[in-house]
């Protein structure tokens, strides 16, 4: 697509996910004639980037008024960073609100696959979006349908390469940034031995989980898919500390008020390469309550079909939510999520969702997904080559057309 060039605008670059995609997305910028900057963090960030950086080698006590001043030095129009809640750029948005600066937040899709978000100000617990289920039929009057586009191509062995590749730069680097702190919990070498330790006990783990699987039919079953617990979104837009933390929450309330006749599937996150066997600690936790033959665990399973046959899923505020909303099935967000709405998920206790969930109101979930796609989804993905790519194109659409300011407006005007 040909864009019109924006010289008056300088874009900063902070973190982005492992792999080229920051880096092209400047690429292409730069061919607008947009100012181009980048501040490096470590070394995986020096990895990821090619070209003329700044390296911040400094304390995360002196960072703030470094970056205040590297915004003002730069006349810096737009920040783009993949994470809001990592402190350094937690920092750095606070400092670019006092400079009236735009601030374009990239994360995990809101709806997966095929789509990244991009949002102004911030996601989940810190997007401007509001919560008023009636705001979303108003503002979805005069969209589109969804976008119907191909499945974007993607491979865990990009991913797992990239990742490798940012993190082990980052260790080897620590020298040169001796000041640097991950906002990742654990150690980047025992989350290597992890991963060899989960290879290790995957056939096993295939074998427990077509066994659970052909257990399912036995009785009714609610689902609650585990989240990593180095998820930021879990410890900053939550009550709990981390996922033990939730799970024992979680097996406490289904101890004490779930009907007899129904079960709890819990379902390992695909990419925990934790050391700590969930298995041995649910079923430990079960015993002591004396539900063990009410609960049942799987490290596998096809997420869409385990959430097409639950009767409601239970979840923090991951986006394997959106799964269970589309098909109709009532969810339970125990933390602070883009799509905890009145009308869209269950609004009451826990105890009480065992008993009586609330299934979502398909309308207002239906308007609340084409607003959604309409200011917040950038169609592309980071796991191959043609992904990114599409993903570059697609997120330039989106900063050429839309600025911060402009979309709060039109939010607004929509609404009013």
């Amino acid at each position: 697509m040909k864009f019109q060039p924006i010289a008056h605008r300088n874009f900063l670059f902070l973190q982005g996910p492992p792999g080229p995609f920051f880096w092209q997305l400047a690429e292409r910028l730069r061919t607008l004639e947009c100012g181009i900057f980048r501040i490096n963090l470590n070394g995986g960030d020096l990895a990821d980037w090619p070209g003329e950086a700044t390296n911040y080698r400094g304390s995360r006590k002196r960072w703030t008024l470094f970056i205040d001043r590297f915004l003002s030095d730069n006349a810096i129009t737009d920040i783009i960073l993949f994470g809001d809640c990592r402190p350094l750029h937690m920092a750095a948005h606070r400092m670019a609100q006092l400079r009236k600066i735009d601030v374009h937040v990239f994360e995990e899709g809101y709806i997966r696959p095929d789509w990244l978000t991009l949002e102004p100000s911030g996601v989940n617990g810190n997007s401007s979006l509001p919560r008023d289920p009636e705001w979303y039929l108003q503002a979805a009057r005069n969209l589109p349908p969804l976008p119907q586009r191909p499945v974007i191509t993607a491979s865990f062995n990009r991913r797992a390469r990239d990742a490798w590749r940012y993190y082990s730069r980052t260790w080897f680097g620590r020298p040169l940034y001796p000041f640097y702190q991950s906002h990742r919990t654990g150690s980047l070498m025992m989350e290597g031995f992890g991963w060899l330790y989960k290879f290790a006990r995957e056939k096993a783990d295939a074998r427990r989980a077509e066994e659970t699987l052909a257990r399912l039919p036995e009785a009714p079953y609610f689902l609650f898919p585990l989240q990593l617990s180095t998820d930021f979104q879990i410890r900053e837009h939550s009550p709990f500390a981390d996922m033990k933390e939730a799970l024992d929450y979680v097996l406490y309330s289904f101890a004490r008020r779930a009907p007899k006749h129904v079960r709890l599937l819990i379902k390992e996150h695909p990419l925990d390469c934790s050391f700590m066997s969930w298995r041995n600690h649910i079923m430990s936790q079960a015993r002591k309550a004396g539900i063990e033959d009410r609960i049942l665990h799987i490290a596998g399973g096809v997420l869409e079909e385990l959430t097409a046959d639950t009767l409601g899923m239970v979840t923090i505020n991951s986006t394997s939510a959106t799964l269970a909303l589309a098909a109709g099935v009532p969810t339970m967000a125990l933390g602070k999520a883009i799509y905890n709405i009145p009308q869209i998920t269950h609004q009451g206790r826990l105890d009480d969702f065992w008993m009586r969930p609330q299934a979502p109101d398909a309308n207002v979930y239906e308007s609340f997904r084409r607003v959604l796609h309409d200011r917040c989804l950038v169609y592309g993905g980071l796991a191959s080559e043609t992904a990114t790519s599409i993903l570059v194109e697609s997120s330039v659409e989106r900063l050429v057309s839309n600025r911060t300011g402009q979309w709060q407006l039109a939010s607004v005007a929509t609404y009013g």
